[in-house]
């Protein structure tokens, strides 16, 4: 017996604006021109998508840089995955209420190859965030401070793989970073408990300080806080921010008992 299947083509129209939202989502902010490069279509329909997204609130055209950034609203798009990590999930209130309680944005990654992805943002949760949005943003483990977290403070085998990684990366924040230079960062790591962003990469008015989050021996994910220099000079503030920052890894690690959760160990 034949059965008919009738077989619909894709409405090119949404595949595109789709397309649109995700490179935005990617960037951070991104102006039309570099949507147009980056996506190869016409900027007067790049023009129009973006004003549907924004009337469906999940574009922002910020009118300072004249760029255009996601909203919060994409989280939306992903309640019915259930595929990220546990850890996560137990992270978000943590993440929020840290936010609450000292204004800045909260971040949580897990490691993609030669960077971080940030998994959840607290960015609309704070007023004076220094980014407009960061949710799948890619972080490279040699100039970030969510990337370093990992890096730093990961086993001795997996770190040494990494390295080699980051060697062959087209990434300069990774591929630059010497074999000296990386051991005398490591040592500071591990002499204070965390990782700081290289000061020399923009933006250049704003720093951020990661944790890893460990399950025994193993990083599964990094917790970091994003703040102005200029609004944080005295020491006295920015110890308040780290030790802020410890402690609510502390309790996404208490949280998860992660010391029962099995981790796969490293290949060979």
């Amino acid at each position: 017996m034949l059965v008919n299947t009738v077989v619909f083509a894709p409405v090119q129209s949404v595949t595109r604006a789709l397309k649109v939202l995700a490179t935005i989502n990617r960037s951070g902010l991104i102006s039309v021109s570099e949507l147009h490069r980056l996506t190869e279509i016409p900027k007067p329909t790049i023009v129009r998508f973006l004003q549907t997204l924004i009337a469906a609130g999940y574009v922002a055209h910020d009118k300072k840089t004249r760029g255009y950034h996601v909203t919060s609203a994409v989280a939306e798009l992903s309640t019915g995955f259930h595929g990220a990590p546990a850890i996560i999930e137990v992270a978000r209130p943590i993440a929020t209420e840290l936010t609450r309680e000292i204004v800045w944005p909260c971040a949580v990654c897990t490691l993609d190859l030669d960077a971080v992805v940030v998994n959840y943002s607290t960015i609309a949760n704070s007023p004076i965030s220094p980014f407009h949005a960061s949710l799948g943003r890619r972080l490279s483990l040699g100039g970030r401070a969510l990337g370093r977290a990992y890096i730093f403070f990961c086993p001795d085998r997996e770190r040494q793989i990494l390295r080699n990684v980051m060697r062959e990366s087209t990434d300069p924040e990774n591929s630059e970073v010497d074999d000296a230079a990386f051991d005398q960062m490591l040592e500071k790591a591990h002499s204070v408990g965390y990782a700081e962003r290289d000061h020399k990469l923009a933006p250049n008015n704003s720093n951020t300080i990661a944790f890893p989050i460990m399950a025994a021996d193993r990083v599964v994910a990094t917790f970091g806080v994003t703040y102005f220099r200029s609004a944080v000079k005295r020491t006295l503030d920015r110890e308040q921010i780290i030790n802020a920052t410890r402690n609510a890894v502390d309790q996404i690690e208490k949280r998860c008992n992660l010391d029962r959760i099995l981790v796969p160990p490293l290949t060979a």
